[in-house]
């Protein structure tokens, strides 16, 4: 596979604080992966190197199995977590600028821009100053300006910031098509229900470490337990005296609970059978932000 954008082996340290110690992980052409951690993980540190911004202390950085240069760079799509926009200028403007020095002639950075702010919403704030437009739509214009000169790659830090549910739906959509076009798509977030929903992969850091790193289906499986919830009819306060149960959560007629290795779900489900009728049974697959919460503390 050589559409990959590849960390191996990365490490930086600021004066004698290690901030990235031996981070690996891929991010495929095609994919979503998202990019989470606590405050000071090291989230926004390894976004810089990867754009050059910061060099690495070890290890390297490749594309489609090369070491990134200065011209390689200039093809990946950046947005940064500060808002780096010029404040007084047009949004249509500045985007077209930015297309412009990533190497788009002047009429293939106007259609770019134009095509991107009609994408976003903003076709009709174009003409507006980027400070006259409320944090949302500012964070709008970044993500237009990462994206103007259709490059290789994305790497995006907190792209949801700012935004509403329905802007999110918008901003999702955009680079969900930039995926399927064949990008690699790296982003970070704070909102695990945003991660949960759009991600194919996902990379967990804390710490400067990476602790956990795959698909989103591969980490579920990995960390799921011998957990199964059952909705009856009635009271289910009588799986307390079933064999191998451990009650997590009861709520009536609806419990949580764990099985123990030696103990069989058929059995819980046919006791519960035996007492009348069962609405659900199943077991309990953890959500991104579950699994962050046991790897990361």
């Amino acid at each position: 596979m050589t559409n990959v954008l590849r960390l191996d082996g990365v490490d930086r340290s600021f004066g004698d604080r290690q901030v990235l110690r031996n981070v690996s992980f891929d991010v495929v052409a095609g994919r979503m992966t998202g990019f989470v951690g606590g405050n000071g993980a090291g989230k926004t540190t390894t976004m810089r190197i990867i754009l050059g911004v910061l060099a690495a202390d070890a290890g390297q950085v490749t594309w489609q199995g090369e070491p990134l240069s200065r011209e390689v760079r200039r093809r990946f799509g950046y947005m940064p977590e500060e808002r780096g926009l010029y404040p007084k200028m047009s949004v249509r403007e500045q985007v077209t600028y930015l297309g412009q020095l990533h190497g788009l002639t002047a009429e293939a950075a106007r259609r770019a821009t134009d095509e991107l702010l009609e994408r976003v919403g903003l076709a009709e704030r174009g003409n507006d100053l980027l400070d006259t437009l409320s944090l949302g739509n500012q964070q709008r214009a970044q993500i237009a300006a990462a994206l103007v000169h259709d490059p290789e790659v994305l790497v995006l830090d907190e792209p949801f910031s700012g935004l509403d549910p329905l802007a999110v739906d918008t901003v999702v959509g955009v680079l969900r098509e930039r995926a399927a076009a064949g990008a690699p798509v790296l982003f970070s977030s704070h909102q695990l229900d945003v991660v949960e929903r759009l991600c194919d992969d996902l990379v967990i850091i804390a710490d400067g470490s990476i602790r956990a790193a795959g698909s989103r289906e591969q980490l579920r499986s990995a960390y799921t337990t011998a957990r199964y919830e059952l909705v009856v009819e009635t009271d289910a306060g009588w799986l307390r005296d079933q064999p191998g149960v451990s009650l997590v959560d009861l709520d009536g007629a609806r419990a949580v609970f764990d099985l123990a290795t030696d103990a069989d779900e058929q059995q819980v489900l046919r006791a519960a059978l035996e007492r009348g009728p069962v609405r659900a049974f199943r077991p309990v697959t953890p959500t991104l932000a579950e699994i962050f919460r046991e790897v990361a503390k």
